[in-house]
């Protein structure tokens, strides 16, 4: 049997309430008031660079407490029998991806408990093969499952353009949802991510994003644990004030509104004169947030390869945060100046411009070489980061054993450090090469599922 018509056991996942968040939280106060304590003796003539520490943590509690509240939202009976007839269109955008992964990723959205109305598939002019036994199985598969499909390949445009004209195969859809091709959805992902659209102001939905290939190796465990670890904290915070500021693309919901009413300055936005490939997701919220609430739902799950090698890892890494930095200057010239969103933005970056200059000056003096000022810090940041880890330990996947949900836990404070070391300076470089908006992706299959040959590209357009 090859990779490409090889059935694939659905992924699942839950999350059970726990009862631990509120002693975390109460932890990670007593935690900072120690932690200050004892950094008091040890930076003794930087009472600045002490406040700053002090200002950080005191954010991180905010964004504990406030996400602790954050619960899935539940539509009403009549809202979620509105919501059972909604016309949904999920985007696919395929490029150079490996044929198993996309065979995955198609039979969860036949598996969906809420079917989506019509599955859009484009291929971005892949360069290393045509998917064909895949295409056939799916255009096959498709309409069995109640499902309209098509199929298109077009010249490498970028995956704005393939989102987009996957779109205007479905032009009266409701909604779009939008899936990256190494992403596998929990069955119930589509119905979950519908629920709070039954609230008028809510206009996009993102999705909890956990790792396929999390047992791959140490660093795909430290991602699993770390991408959690944000959207149930920072993403969730945010949520309950309507207000998350990116969407994941591995699984977001938009009303149609805000692709159709967008759809030119999304396809031309442009940057110092150049063409923009990155950020899309941050974009389409951006739409998203300047017309309503923009939410996230942590019972809508999706299962996403991520890179299993430090150089897949820093080049998705090194795009992401150009994107981040190039958005942000969007963000401050378009969010309304009444929106908690954006003096959120511009509190963060009030923090992260202070906290970098508290490092300079910390480094300048020799403060921070000191033993014992570098074993502390290494404590707290690994302190710090098990207890914004600490959701993982509600999570329950149909593929992880106790065990493995343990060890995973247990990289949380590696990713801490790994934080503060490499990726602080790989965002400095980032910031500092911020007109490079091309995608900057793979030119191969990068992540396996099962060895399968590649194939010739095909120049046709097949639709069904």
């Amino acid at each position: 049997m090859t990779a490409s018509t090889q059935e694939h056991a659905p992924l699942a996942a839950t999350r059970v309430p726990g009862r631990f968040r509120w002693v975390l939280v109460a932890g990670a106060v007593l935690g900072i008031v120690w932690a200050t304590h004892r950094l008091a003796f040890l930076l003794t003539g930087h009472s600045p660079v002490l406040w700053v520490y002090v200002a950080g943590m005191g954010f991180l509690v905010w964004q504990l407490a406030t996400a602790a509240f954050d619960r899935p939202a539940t539509a009403s009976p009549d809202g979620a029998a509105r919501l059972a007839a909604a016309r949904v269109a999920v985007l696919v955008p395929v490029y150079n991806e490996d044929d198993d992964i996309l065979r995955g990723n198609l039979e969860a959205l036949l598996r969906q408990t809420h079917p989506p109305a019509a599955v859009c598939v484009v291929d971005d002019g892949s360069t290393t093969g045509d998917y064909a036994p895949v295409r056939d199985w799916f255009v096959e598969a498709a309409p069995r499952a109640g499902v309209s499909a098509t199929w298109q390949r077009q010249e490498n445009g970028g995956k704005r353009s393939a989102q987009v004209a996957g779109a205007r195969t479905c032009p009266d859809a409701d909604f779009y949802v939008t899936v990256d091709s190494d992403t596998q959805l929990d069955a119930r992902a589509i119905e979950e991510s519908l629920q709070p659209f039954e609230d008028p102001q809510v206009q996009s939905v993102a999705g909890t994003i956990l790792v396929t290939n999390y047992r791959t190796n140490l660093l795909t465990r430290m991602q699993e644990v770390w991408y959690l670890s944000m959207q149930m904290v920072d993403r969730a915070a945010l949520s309950r004030a309507g207000a998350v500021l990116v969407n994941s693309g591995g699984l977001a919901t938009y009303r149609a509104d805000i692709l159709w009413d967008h759809v030119e300055d999304y396809l031309t936005e442009t940057f110092r004169g150049r063409p923009v490939h990155t950020s899309d997701d941050s974009l389409l919220t951006l739409f998203a947030q300047q017309r309503g609430r923009t939410v996230h739902q942590g019972s809508a799950f999706a299962f996403t390869a991520m890179p299993s090698t430090f150089d897949g890892h820093r080049r998705q890494q090194l795009r992401w945060m150009r994107g981040s930095f190039l958005r942000s200057g969007t963000r401050l010239r378009s969010l309304p100046l009444g929106r908690f969103s954006y003096w959120y933005h511009v509190a963060r970056w009030m923090q992260y411009t202070a906290a970098t200059v508290a490092l300079v000056v910390l480094l300048a003096s020799g403060a921070l070489l000191h033993p014992a000022t570098l074993a502390l810090g290494a404590c707290i940041v690994g302190s710090v980061q098990l207890i914004v880890a600490s959701p993982y330990l509600s999570l329950r996947r149909s593929d992880q054993s106790r065990g493995q949900r343990l060890a995973v836990f247990a990289c949380a404070p590696l990713v801490g450090l790994w934080s503060v070391t490499f990726l602080r300076v790989l965002r400095w470089y980032a910031m500092a090469t911020v007109s490079n908006v091309s995608w900057g992706t793979r030119q191969s299959v990068e992540i396996t599922s099962l060895a399968a040959p590649r194939r010739r590209p095909a120049p046709e357009v097949h639709t069904v």
